[in-house]
């Protein structure tokens, strides 16, 4: 057996770097369906928030998954901030070992501990709901490191165009589990994305940065690759029509999937007291609070709760 290639990390004390990761099961099929790929992404969310990345993409598929973030070298972490990135790590009460410190800003400043935390906890959330044992994931993660610019516009296009070329929707951000589904359903809910788009080289201000990306997107998707689906000529020029601007009717059709894929939705009074109706059947002890919808006055929603 050949042994294993050391991974391409960059270690530059100033330098922040950008890479691509990919991420296989080792099942056979399309095993991760709807449910399976919100709590990916909801995993993904959680320890993009404990290390020092900034998620510029995503996409989760029926049996892999994409990442381009950009990774902070640990030199660029106060010790503060170590401290605050532990306490979002842990669970309440925990207390911060000093002696790790070092420990803990090399950790928060690795891609492969970031990677890892999310396939491993990811794997246990999915053996328990299948009452599977042994692994989920094949090989080792991929990971390429991408330059800034053109280059990560492109390979973001690649990763936001996944679902595209396997022919599961016509638009790109009709798919919920990838980044520019995120920015237009959610209004990037959390701020979980960068705004970057690959467009901050280019000195695009932040404002226009989405309708740019789309218009670059759109372009990219429509071109023909062999076996795989496209962009049609039709939906294309209907977004050059609209000048790839994300219009008031565009953002009520992204929310309109909160009235089937919410638990509960209405007022907020509504929700908060439908909840309270329902919550000691629910598994978990966390309190769940409403999100408002934006682009839908007034109207809040609480994520589908399986009953106990």
């Amino acid at each position: 057996r050949m042994p294993r290639i050391p991974r391409m990390v960059r270690t530059d004390p100033g330098q922040k770097t950008v890479y691509h990761v990919i991420s296989r099961t080792a099942l056979d099929g399309l095993p991760f369906k709807d449910s399976e790929k919100d709590e990916l992404v909801r995993v993904i969310r959680r320890f993009s928030m404990v290390y020092a990345v900034e998620v510029l993409g995503f996409s989760a598929l029926g049996n892999h998954f994409h990442i381009l973030a950009e990774v902070s070298p640990g030199a660029m972490l106060s010790d503060e901030e170590v401290r605050r990135r532990f306490m979002l790590l842990q669970t309440k009460g925990s207390e911060f070992p000093e002696g790790q410190l070092e420990a803990f800003r090399e950790r928060f400043s690795s891609l492969s501990w970031y990677v890892k935390d999310i396939k491993q906890t990811f794997s246990r959330y999915y053996n328990r709901k299948k009452k599977r044992r042994g692994t989920l994931w094949g090989e080792r993660f991929k990971s390429v490191i991408v330059e800034k610019g053109e280059t990560v516009i492109n390979c973001l296009a690649y990763i936001d165009l996944n679902a595209v070329r396997a022919g599961i929707v016509k638009r790109p951000e009709d798919y919920r589990w990838c980044s520019i589904g995120h920015h237009v359903q959610t209004g990037n809910r959390d701020d979980f994305l960068s705004l970057d788009f690959g467009l901050v080289e280019f000195g695009v201000e932040s404002a226009e940065r989405l309708q740019k990306y789309r218009k670059f997107l759109y372009q990219a998707g429509a071109v023909k690759k062999r076996g795989k689906a496209a962009i049609s000529a039709q939906v294309l020029q209907s977004e050059k029509e609209k000048n790839f601007e994300v219009d008031r009717s565009r953002r009520f059709r992204s929310r309109s999937r909160y009235f089937t894929d919410s638990g509960i939705i209405g007022s907020k009074s509504f929700v908060l007291g439908t909840y309270e109706i329902f919550k000691d059947r629910l598994y978990g002890s966390r309190e769940r609070i409403p999100r408002k919808i934006k682009g839908l006055d007034g109207m809040y929603s609480m994520k589908r709760l399986r009953e106990a």
